[in-house]
Order: C-alpha cells, then structure tokens, then sequence
C-alpha cells in the first residue's frame, strides 16, 4: 500500500534491545483507542495552530501539517489506512503517517506535548463529541413519555407499592413517574458536561513545557469552556469519564426498572400493555410465545454498565500523580458504557410511543386489590373519625370483603355502616376508581386535569434542553 508506516517506534532510541513481540501486543492500545481518531486529528490540527502563533512553527509548516492531517482522515475513514500495533496506539500512528506524508515538518508535531496530556485531551473531546449526542436520545425519549402521558392522562389503573395494589392511579401519572427520573439523568449528565469540557493539553508528560505555549488559545480552538489548572492532576484526572459512568449507571437502572415493569405488563398475568413486534421475537419451540427482548436486554445490560463503573474506580484508587500505564485501561470500560447508553436509549425511545396500553385490563385490575381502601379511611377522618380509628375500621371491612369476595364499592350501605355508622350514601363518590383518582387534585397528584398541566410543564421543559 501507499501509505505504509515507518515500522520504527518513535520512541525507541532509549532502549537497547528490542520490545518482546508479545509484550508489544500487550501494551499496544491501538485495538480500540483508534475510534478518536477524529478527536486526536481535531487535536492535533489546533495544537499545530497554537505553535504557529507562538513562532515555534512558520506558516509552510503548519499548512502542511494541516494537509497532511487532513489526508489522514481521509484514509481512515475511507478504510485506507494501515494500523500498526508497532505504533501503539492512534497519537503515534497518526504521526508516523504524517511524517511519511510530509516528512521532517511532522516531527515538529509533538513539540510542547505528550502522549500523557495528547490522550487525556482526546478522551475528554470524544466524550463530549458522545454526550452532545447523547442528550438528544434522553430527550427523545421523555417525548415518548410524555406523548403516552397525554394520551393515557384518563387511563386508570393500579398503582402498586411491594408489588401489590396500593391505589389507583392513571397511566398517564406512571409515565410521568419515569419522565421525571430521566429529567434528573439529563441534569446529571449536562452537568457531568462542565467537567468533562476542561482541557488539559498544555500539561505535557506531567510537569507542563518549557515552550511558549499559549493554552488558552489551544482551548478556544477546540471549545474547552475552561484549561486544567494544574499539570499533574491535568494528565491523571479520571474523575470526568467516572462521573460520566455513574451518570450512566443511574440512568441504566431507571432503565431496568422501566424494563421490569414493561416485562410485567406484557405478560399473559397482567396485559396492561401490548410491546410493538418489531421489538420482540418468538420462541424456537413455543409457536405462541412473543418475548419482550428489548427490555429484557436492556435490563441485562445494567449490569455490564456497573461493572464498568466499578471498573473505573477500581483503576483509579491506587494511582500515584501522576500518569500511569494504568489509565490506557480507561478507555474500553468507557467506550463500552457509551455504545450501551446509546443503544439502549435508541431502542427505548423507538419502542416507548409505540406502545399500545390495554384501558380494559389496568381497568380491571385497579378494581382488585381493594385499591380505594385508602380513600375510605380518609374519607371516615373528614367524617370526624382519628385516622388510627378509621384505619381500622376499613382493615374490619377489608377483611369482610376477603372472606365474601366483595370489593369495597360493592357492599351495602348497610354493611358499610355496620363497620361504623358515620358511613353514609356519599362514600360510593370516594370509592370508584374515577373519583380516588380524581380526588388527589394537587400539584403532582393523580388526577387527570394535574396529569395534564403535569405534561404541559414537561413540555415547557423540554424546549429548554
């Protein structure tokens, strides 16, 4: 090929005998850190800028550095280029390339920086480059949430605490339950954001560079909101990318927990909901089946996310100042976490508007379970009735409706009144579902008309993301 590297590493006139081809292997990063390609050309392109402004490379130089940049990208992304574990990883491959393109100009290249500032620099303008599309997912997907929330704002079903049926409450309300954890995961992660966006090239090996460099400019070119103020914490801080996995591991399992519920609701026990065909598959054996693997997958995945968080913890919490061989095992966990971000939120915000709710069945099963014993025992309390002693009275008549198989809101007046006598024709107002639901009439409450100024409030706070 054309463009085949010079196989000499860079970096080897310090050593007297060769790099044991195995260990060569071992410590080579180019595998997986290749995918920052455009990040380290990005980089690359600006610091060659920044000497160029200090006098340290003249305006030929930097053209042709630039051009020659330029073609390298060109390369790879047209499937040209040759990888070479020889060079490590995507900083040295890139340069041998550019120096076999442009000759000697390329080893001017790296003059004022380190691999040590160079990677820690790309990691940070990958993750922004990975959150900025990111956002746009959690986004989409509370539009899902909020377009089911509007369309079931009167769909009643039962709401459960222990997994058994505590009180009624509308599906639209449950949706909103799940919008208001994913608006907390965008906070996280707009704020995770901020500290991601500090550059730290400048730093150098660790001990920051004799060189005139201008940083501050370096980070206008690039859009770093701000500059790392020390060097030796510049080339070893970690903290962003574990930040950033922890707001993934938050947002995986809210996920999960949605995933849970989904996989309830489509079952053959509850059918609240019908999941789309095209987010399901079939059994190899059992013709009738359909699984919900979507949110099967996603819930398994949870798991594969903590780990990564742990992971990145783990490799951090021994670190000397300042950069270790450790950190080149940063890169995967996190390359990892963001491939599962995505592709999760992408099937979750295809899936979720797609969903067809079943209002017969969370219908029927809000009606089971006594759900309006609550609504009994607060309506005997504005009777007059102490709260301890209305909710013993309701326990009696629970307890009665167990053993006769009567709900609540089907038993006489008469026996109502024989748990006690405060009880009177109105009670069958609290003891429908409409009404329980409807009667929590407050700011985040259950019924239909605050579920609605509920979306329109979401609404509103979408348009500011």
């Amino acid at each position: 090929m054309s463009n085949q590297h010079n196989q000499e590493k860079l970096s080897s006139a310090r050593f007297s005998e060769s790099t044991d081809a195995f260990v060569e292997a071992f410590t080579a990063s180019i595998m997986f850190d290749k995918r920052m390609y455009k990040q380290d050309i990005q980089g690359s392109m600006a610091h060659a800028r920044m000497l160029n402004k200090v006098g340290i490379l003249d305006d030929k130089e930097l053209q042709d550095i630039i051009d020659g940049l330029g073609q390298v990208q060109q390369e790879i992304e047209a499937g040209d280029f040759n990888w070479s574990i020889k060079q490590e990883d995507i900083h040295m491959n890139i340069e041998a390339r550019l120096t076999n393109l442009i000759g000697i100009t390329g080893k001017k290249l790296h003059t004022g920086r380190s691999r040590n500032d160079q990677v820690a620099t790309d990691i940070r303008l990958y993750l922004r480059d990975e959150i900025d599309e990111i956002l746009p997912e959690l986004k989409r997907l509370q539009e899902g949430l909020i377009m089911l929330a509007e369309r079931e704002a009167h769909t009643i079903m039962p709401g459960f605490t222990h997994l058994q049926t505590a009180q009624p409450v509308t599906f639209g309300h449950h949706m909103l339950a799940w919008f208001e954890m994913i608006k907390r995961d965008i906070e996280r992660l707009q704020d995770c954001r901020k500290r991601v966006n500090t550059m730290p090239l400048g730093s150098a090996a660790l001990a920051g560079t004799t060189y005139p460099i201008d940083r501050h400019y370096t980070a206008e070119l690039l859009g770093f909101e701000r500059i790392s103020e020390n060097s030796l914490d510049g080339v070893s801080d970690r903290d962003f990318a574990i930040e950033f996995t922890h707001f993934a591991a938050t947002l995986l399992m809210h996920m999960s927990r949605f995933s849970e519920e989904l996989v309830l609701w489509s079952s053959a026990q509850f059918q609240f909901i019908d999941l789309p065909d095209r987010f399901c598959t079939g059994s190899s054996i059992m013709p009738q089946k359909k699984n919900p693997d979507v949110p099967e997958l996603v819930r398994g995945k949870t798991g594969r996310v903590y780990g990564h968080l742990i992971s990145l913890l783990t490799l951090m919490k021994s670190q000397p100042l300042a950069y270790n061989k450790d950190n080149q095992e940063d890169k995967e966990p996190l390359f990892d976490t963001v491939d599962t971000v995505k592709g999760s939120l992408r099937a979750f915000a295809d899936m979720v508007p797609a969903m067809i709710v079943k209002k017969e069945m969370t219908y029927e099963a809000a009606k089971r379970g006594f759900s309006t014993a609550t609504d009994l025992a607060d309506y005997l309390v504005g009777k007059g009735l102490a709260f301890r002693d209305s909710h013993e009275v309701v326990g009696l008549a629970v307890a009665h409706g167990i053993k006769t198989g009567q709900d609540l809101s089907e038993m006489s007046l008469e026996t109502l009144q024989g748990f006690c006598d405060k009880i009177s024709e109105d009670v069958y107002e609290v003891l429908t579902l409409e009404g329980s639901v409807a009667a929590r009439d407050h700011f985040g409450g259950t019924a239909p008309k605050q579920v609605l100024e509920a979306v329109g409030r979401a609404k509103t706070y979408l348009e500011t993301i």
